[in-house]
């Protein structure tokens, strides 16, 4: 039985992994264990030698995702976007389908390729609720600057046709079709050199890509989450109750 509820994985012979949001019923929504359980399936696969690359995508057609589940709402969303909640060099590839809203299209924007199919619809309506986490500030970086402005700005929807035009989106394919063209590219570079293609990534990702303030933020508080429960901290409080000399191990 897979260890997850709402995410499901698929690990190809040749090293490709599928990872999808099961929650066809609520249009993938993302609520706060859908993003552990991504956080915790892509650590396991950047942990693993084994895997070479990821495939992302949503259960179904009708959605990639519909973003935030308004009704049970992630507590912090970013802990399962690539590069920010969580690092691999892995090269990770989206495949949408119909609708990708708000914080599910901060997820599809953060990875390495986009392969969406003719029904996707990127959607930030974040302007219109109320609130946002701020990492779509980076559509800027990936999208010419007035035209990320009418998405964040306008709560316009951006299709597939233009998504490609534009460069956001590498490929546009038939319904049904996105998750086997997004495999095909994984499958490509399962055959390349590793260590070159993990390179390539983080140098772009850490020196070329530029990075919003929401973003860095959230970067920092991961890093300070993985201290506080570092077992170094923990051994730290309990020797000083203790009144003893810590035993620090570096993890």
């Amino acid at each position: 039985m897979s260890e997850y509820k709402f995410v499901t994985v698929e690990n190809k012979d040749n090293g490709v992994s599928i990872i999808s949001i099961n929650r066809e019923d609520k249009r993938n929504a993302l609520n706060t264990q859908i993003i552990e359980e991504l956080r915790k399936a892509f650590l396991v696969f950047d942990a693993d030698e084994s895997r070479r690359v990821a495939v992302l995508t949503g259960k179904g057609d009708a959605a990639f995702s519909a973003g935030a589940d308004l009704l049970d709402m992630p507590a912090e969303l970013w802990r399962g976007i690539p590069t920010v909640g969580f690092q691999t060099d892995k090269p990770i590839i989206a495949a949408v389908s119909g609708w990708c809203i708000g914080g599910a299209l901060v997820l599809a924007m953060m990875t390495d390729l986009i392969v969406a199919s003719e029904s996707a619809k990127f959607y930030y309506p974040e302007a219109k609720v109320g609130f946002t986490g701020g990492i779509i500030a980076g559509l800027a970086y990936r999208l010419p600057h007035h035209v990320a402005m009418e998405v964040v700005l306008l709560c316009r929807v951006l299709n597939a046709q233009r998504a490609h035009q534009l460069g956001f989106v590498n490929q546009v394919v038939p319904v049904g079709q996105q998750v086997d063209a997004a495999v095909k590219m994984a499958d490509e570079m399962a055959e390349m050199a590793p260590m070159v293609l993990h390179t390539l990534k983080r140098f772009i990702n850490q020196d070329v890509v530029t990075h919003g303030p929401s973003e860095k933020m959230a970067r920092t508080l991961g890093q300070l989450k993985e201290l506080d429960n570092s077992y170094d901290t923990k051994e730290g409080l309990n020797a000083f109750k203790e009144k003893r000399a810590p035993v620090f191990l570096g993890r």
